[in-house]
């Protein structure tokens, strides 16, 4: 005998997914920026350096002074020889008015008289050492700077953002499915 028999044939449920994906996009605009530098006030003043040289004394030891400082000098020693003369004169006076006291002022003073002093010899014409005077002053600088600060102007830019969401969506692609059948249902009796 033959028993009658179940066929099940099931076919099972498959689902669907499909995807978007997300889009982000970010765009970061550059700043917009200044810079200005103004120039450095700079102010220099400068006194300039100064150098003396002072030749008098030695064109006067040479003898080539100047004419006003040689009509000074030779009213100077005429001066100076008048009043020698003149000392001497008195000086001369009054051992002649003295006469009686002895001695021979005579002929003293003929002596004295007849003849001129010795003459100093020696080089004239060479200044003396450190006759040429020199006077140096420097040079006085004086910088004046004046620093400005750089101008800096500086705008930014929000970064631009887009931004589309993605999606999911899931749906049966197959939906699921039994069937049954029977087999040998009716079988012949031996």
């Amino acid at each position: 005998m033959k028993l009658p028999q179940i066929r099940l044939t099931s076919q099972a449920a498959r689902i669907q997914i499909q995807k978007t994906s997300a889009q982000q996009r970010i765009r970061q605009p550059k700043a917009e920026m200044s810079i200005q530098q103004p120039k450095a006030e700079l102010s220099i003043k400068t006194i300039p350096s100064q150098l003396t040289i002072d030749q008098t004394q030695a064109w006067e030891d040479m003898n080539l002074m100047h004419i006003s400082k040689r009509i000074e000098t030779f009213a100077d020693e005429g001066r100076q020889g008048a009043m020698e003369g003149i000392s001497r004169r008195a000086q001369q006076g009054s051992q002649l008015m003295e006469i009686e006291n002895g001695g021979n002022p005579i002929a003293e003073q003929a002596h004295i008289n007849a003849f001129d002093q010795m003459k100093r010899i020696g080089i004239t014409f060479i200044p003396s050492h450190f006759s040429v005077k020199t006077n140096y002053e420097p040079a006085d600088v004086q910088v004046d700077a004046t620093v400005n600060e750089p101008i800096i102007d500086v705008q930014p830019q929000k970064p631009v953002h887009t931004y589309i969401p993605g999606d999911v969506s899931i749906s049966i692609r197959q939906y699921p499915d039994v069937q049954i059948d029977f087999v040998n249902l009716f079988s012949e009796s031996v």
